[in-house]
């Protein structure tokens, strides 16, 4: 009987909990009789924390991990993988938006081979029609900039064999966009189709800011043509001034007057030019911060407490550094200071007594002052 895990990231969610762990509980309990349900606290601000406590002691199949502070939906779902143990690995938000109630169906088509088997929406009520169209356009426009093509419509809500998740465990990148990741690795990936719910309880905690941010942060993930257009901007604007040039010299010379005089025709043409420039240095700034943000090296998250206690009475760790990351290299041990000076070839700078043995050497090339 395969073991399945369901990871639930979970910020200021107190009010979606004790029903979603009803309905996964009873949704697993028709695939398998081992399973785990892992929630993942994103520093929740409310009693969120309080009632996945209540659910642990209550089912000892819930386990739970709490983060030392908001860390973001994205990094709470790696967390999760990093902790999951089940052969097969289900990622469900909090909110209730996505039925429970679909896992037999997901748990169906990966005995059948799927390695990934992700949830496309077919409706979304509730949702207002501007997060509708905005996320219509962002699958469109990341898989027409991206390699990777992203399928449609869908969210994180979607089943991952351990091939998958060991695979996307091992890119330790941040920022991270975990569906495009799951792209990335590849495999065999099927739908299924559902008609989304309303949020059960609570309010949304991505804004438009939010959204905005996420967009941005897939596309420099999985896209290098941002770049690219800013080389082919360049070009443009150059292309743009010599067909200018060329329309002011004929002008003076064939017909004696000059239609692109005057302040208006400057002050358009230096803020056009500034406005490229700014546009192109904005591009420029996001990828490099993201180059910088992942150079930093620190750990994605950290751990504040898990089921059985703190984070630090565990022996899982809490705290992942990349997978690429090498052991740190032992000291060398000091060296005893010589008995008796070195001179020639074997003597070096700090061998005492044998110094003034290389300065009088180097002091009989006066064609190389720096030395000294």
């Amino acid at each position: 009987m395969p073991h399945l895990s369901v990871v639930v990231p979970a910020f200021n969610e107190q009010g979606n909990l004790g029903l979603l762990h009803q309905r996964l509980s009873a949704a697993l309990s028709a695939c398998t009789d081992s399973y785990e349900i892992l929630f993942i606290d994103d520093g929740s601000r409310d009693g969120t924390l309080d009632v996945i406590r209540g659910l642990a002691t209550h089912d000892p199949r819930v386990r739970f991990l709490s983060f030392s502070r908001n860390f973001g939906h994205e990094i709470a779902t790696t967390a999760g993988l990093d902790h999951a143990a089940g052969d097969a690995v289900i990622l469900i938000d909090a909110d209730l938006q996505d039925p429970p109630e679909l896992i037999p169906e997901m748990v169906k088509k990966w005995r059948e081979g799927a390695a990934v088997v992700y949830a496309r929406r077919r409706h979304r009520p509730g949702e207002s029609a501007f997060k509708r169209t905005s996320a219509y356009l962002f699958y469109r426009l990341i898989n027409r900039l991206s390699d990777t093509a992203i399928p449609h419509d869908t969210g994180d809500y979607r089943l991952m064999d351990r091939r998958v998740v060991e695979a996307v465990k091992s890119c330790r990148e941040n920022p991270r966009f975990i569906r495009g990741l799951v792209s990335w690795v590849g495999f065999r990936q099927e739908a299924v189709l559902y008609d989304r719910d309303e949020r059960h309880a609570g309010k949304t905690n991505y804004g438009f800011f939010k959204l905005l941010r996420l967009a941005l942060e897939a596309i420099s993930a999985f896209s290098l043509k941002p770049l690219k257009l800013t080389a082919w901007l360049g070009v443009a604007t150059i292309a743009l001034s010599v067909v200018l040039s060329i329309v002011i010299v004929i002008q003076r010379l064939f017909f004696k007057t000059n239609m692109l005089e005057g302040y208006a025709f400057l002050a358009c043409s230096i803020f056009f030019l500034g406005g490229v420039q700014l546009t192109m240095l904005g591009i420029l700034a996001h990828y490099l911060g993201s180059v910088f943000t992942h150079s930093l090296n620190r750990p994605l998250y950290i751990v504040a407490e898990q089921d059985g206690g703190h984070a630090g009475n565990t022996p899982t760790p809490s705290i992942r550094t990349p997978a690429t990351s090498k052991p740190a290299r032992e000291p060398r041990p000091l060296q005893p200071a010589a008995t008796e000076p070195k001179i020639g070839r074997f003597a070096l700078p700090g061998d005492g007594p044998a110094r003034e043995e290389l300065l009088v050497v180097r002091g009989q090339a006066p064609h190389h002052p720096s030395a000294d």
